[in-house]
C-alpha cells in the first residue's frame, strides 16, 4: 500500500490542528466533534494518516536510525567523520536533542489521530459494519504500536485514549509503564479479530495483518519480560515465564499464516531495494513503505540506502549517467564493529557477512564520469561470485592494479569496521535522487519471528525444545551454516543472541534486544578499550570509544525538555537525564 504525499497533505488539512508538536498543550481552543470525515473515502484517507507517522522523518524516514542505531554491532561514522549532532547514537545526547523531541511528538500525533478516528468512525454514513471493524482494528493496533514505542524508549509516559477537544485540562502526568503495557497487549490482541490474514490482502506488507499484529505483540511481551533487567529489579521468574509463554504463543500463530523464508538471505533485501515484495518467499510481514524519486507529487521517500547503505559518489545531477554508472549516492553513516565481523567469521557465515558488511567499494577511474569498477576485499570477489554476483552490477574481471573493473586488494585488510551493505541503491528502478530513496524498511520479517519462537521455547522450558531447534536451524540453514543441537539453556540463549546479531544487524532491533537481556551497558562498554587501541578497528575519529562508553541512563531516552517546560505534571526526567 504505497501512500502518496498527496494523501498525506490532504489529511494534514483535516488534522493539522489536532496533531501539532505538543499533543498536550498546543491544540486549538476546541474542536467540533463529528466533522472529520463524512464518507468511506474520507475515512480511508484519515486512516492512512494514522499510518503516516511510521514513514515520517522523525521515525523510519530518518531520525530513528540516529536514535536507536548505536549498539555493539554498528557504529556511526567511518574514517574521519565527526560524531552525529542528533540522536543517541554517539552517546552525546541531552534532553534538548531535536531527534528525541521530534520522535516523541510524532508518536503522540499518531496516537491522537487514532483516538479521533475511533471516536468518529461509527458515525460515518454508508460505512458497513465489517469495514468499521477492519478499519477500527487497524487504528487500535497502530495506537498500541505507537504507545509501545513510547514505553520502549521512555518508560512511564503520559497516557490518554481520547482525542484532544479543548486546551483546558491537558496537563498530564506520566502513567506507570506497566499500566500502559496492559493496554497495549489488550488492544493488540483484541484488534487481531478484525484484521485480515496476510493471504487476503493485496497491499502486503504495508498494512497491518494478523501476522504483523501477532508478531509485534510477541515482541512487546518479550521486551516486557526484560523490564526487570532495564530497571535493575529482582526478576519475577513466574511473571517472566508467563510473558515468554504469551510471546511464544503469538509468534507461533504467525508460523501458521503461510510465511516462508526467501531461498537466499539477499533475496529479501534485493526485493526491498527494487520496490518489490516477496518475489521468492513470503518473508516480509510489515514494512515502512516509501515510493518515488523526489521528482513528482507522489512522494513518500525515505533515507534507507542513503544514510544507511554503501558509500557511493553523487552523480544525481548527471542526466546522462544512469544504470551501473550511477549506483546511487550513499553517505554511509553506519559501519560494522569488529564484533559483528568476527561473529560471522566464527560461524563461517559468508552469505550474511558478504551482504550485510559491504565486501567492496565503488570506484571511478575519472571523477564525475560514473562508477566503472569495484574494489573487493582480498578473497571476497570469488566468494561473491558464488552468491549474488549475477544479481548485482558487475564491471568485468580486472587485476588488482587496474583502475576499472572488478578487482581485489592485493593485501588483506586488518580493519574489521566496514560499511553497512544491507540496502543497496543500485537496485532502485528509477534515476536516483541524491538523498531520498524508495527503499522500504523492514519492521518485521519472518526470520525474526522464528528466532522469537526459538528464544521463547528455551526460556519457557528451561532449555531448547525440538521446536526451538527447528526454528533457529531454519534461519541458519538459509544462511548456509551448521545447524545446532545438544545445547543447554544458557548455551542456547547465547546462540540466540548471536543468531539475532547475524540475521538482524542494522535493522534497529539490536539496541532493544540488549536492553531486554540486561546486556546493553555491559556489551557496549566491553568495546571501549578496543576502540581506544584500534585493534582491527581503524575507524578514524580518536574519540570513537566514547560512542560505547554508555551509562545506565541510556536504557531510556530523555523526556524532551520543551515537553517538560510545558507540561508541569511531568515533574522529573528519566534517571541520568
Amino acid at each position: 500500500m504505497k501512500v502518496s504525499n498527496i494523501y498525506i497533505i490532504a489529511l494534514g488539512i483535516i488534522v493539522s490542528l489536532l496533531s501539532s508538536c505538543n499533543f498536550l498543550d498546543k491544540e486549538p481552543t476546541s474542536t467540533t466533534s463529528g466533522s472529520y470525515f463524512k464518507n468511506e473515502s474520507e475515512a480511508e484517507l484519515f486512516l492512512k494518516g494514522i499510518y503516516a507517522p511510521i514513514t515520517e522523518t522523525a521515525f523510519y524516514g530518518n531520525d530513528y536510525f540516529y536514535l536507536v542505531g548505536g549498539d555493539d554491532l554498528e557504529a556511526y561514522g567511518g574514517p574521519g567523520r565527526s560524531p552525529s549532532t542528533r540522536g543517541l547514537i554517539c552517546n552525546n545526547a541531552n534532553s534538548s536533542d531535536p531527534a528525541v523531541a521530534a520522535y516523541w511528538y510524532t508518536l503522540y500525533a499518531g496516537i491522537n489521530r487514532a483516538n479521533i478516528f475511533l471516536e468518529e468512525v461509527n458515525g460515518v454514513p454508508g460505512l458497513s459494519e465489517s469495514m468499521i471493524k477492519t478499519m477500527s482494528s487497524e487504528a487500535r493496533f497502530l495506537r498500541a504500536f505507537y504507545y509501545f514505542n513510547l514505553v520502549q524508549c521512555w518508560g512511564d509516559v503520559p497516557f490518554r485514549t481520547h482525542s484532544t477537544q479543548s486546551v483546558y485540562g491537558l496537563q498530564t502526568a506520566r502513567t506507570p509503564k506497566e499500566e500502559i503495557y496492559d493496554f497495549i497487549c489488550k488492544e493488540m490482541e483484541e484488534s487481531v479479530d478484525g484484521l485480515k490474514h496476510a493471504s487476503e490482502v493485496s497491499f502486503l506488507p504495508g498494512g497491518i495483518t494478523k501476522s504483523a499484529a501477532w508478531g509485534i505483540l510477541a515482541r512487546v511481551y518479550m521486551f516486557r519480560a526484560g523490564e526487570c533487567f532495564r530497571d535493575h529489579t529482582t526478576p519475577n521468574e513466574a511473571l517472566r515465564k508467563d510473558y515468554f509463554t504469551k510471546a511464544g504463543a503469538f509468534a507461533q500463530r504467525v508460523m501458521n499464516e503461510g510465511h516462508t523464508l526467501a531461498p537466499h538471505y539477499w533475496d529479501f533485501f534485493i526485493d526491498q531495494c527494487s520496490d518489490k515484495y516477496n518475489t521468492t518467499g513470503k518473508e516480509s510481514i510489515w514494512e515502512a513503505e516509501y515510493t518515488g524519486n523526489y521528482s513528482t507529487d507522489t512522494r513518500t521517500e525515505g533515507r534507507v540506502g542513503n544514510i544507511i547503505g554503501i558509500q557511493a559518489p553523487d552523480l544525481s545531477s548527471k542526466t546522462d549517467i544512469t544504470g551501473k554508472l550511477d549506483p546511487g549516492f550513499g553517505y554511509c553513516f553506519f559501519w560494522s564493529t569488529p564484533k559483528l565481523y568476527e561473529l560471522y567469521e566464527k560461524n563461517g557465515d559468508k552469505d550474511r557477512m558478504n551482504w550485510n558488511i559491504a565486501p567492496f567499494s565503488y570506484t571511478q577511474s575519472k571523477v564525475g564520469k560514473g562508477v566503472d569498477g569495484r574494489v573487493f576485499e582480498k578473497g571476497k570477489l570469488q566468494e561473491v561470485k558464488t552468491q549474488y554476483y549475477n544479481q548485482s552490477y558487475s564491471y568485468g574481471d580486472m587485476p588488482s592494479t587496474a583502475k576499472t573493473g572488478d578487482r581485489e586488494k592485493a593485501v588483506a585488510s586488518t580493519d574489521y569496521s566496514r560499511m553497512c551493505g544491507k540496502w543497496r541503491r543500485e537496485y532502485e528502478p528509477d534515476k536516483k535522487n541524491k538523498n531520498f530513496t524508495l527503499i522500504n524498511f523492514p519492521i518485521l520479517r519472518y526470520s525474526d519471528v522464528l528466532l522469537m519462537v526459538a528464544e521463547c521455547e528455551n526460556e519457557i522450558h528451561g532449555g531448547p525444545t525440538t521446536l526451538a531447534y527447528q526454528c533457529i536451524n531454519m534461519v541458519r540453514q538459509r544462511a548456509g551454516i551448521a545447524t545446532l543441537t545438544g545445547l543447554n539453556q544458557e548455551d542456547f540463549r547465547n546462540a540466540i543472541k548471536d543468531e539475532r546479531a547475524m540475521e538482524l544487524c542494522f535493522e534497529m532491533t539490536r539496541r532493544f534486544d540488549l536492553i531486554r537481556w540486561g546486556d546493553f551497558t555491559k556489551d557496549m562498554n566491553a568495546l571501549v578499550e578496543r576502540a581506544k587501541n584500534g585493534t582491527n578497528w581503524n575507524f578514524g575519529p580518536s574519540n570513537v570509544y566514547t560512542y560505547f562508553q554508555v551509562s545506565d541512563a541510556y536504557n531510556y531516552f530523555p523526556i524532551p525538555s520543551n515537553e517538560m517546560a510545558i507540561n508541569k505534571k511531568i515533574v522529573a526526567n528519566n534517571p541520568g537525564w
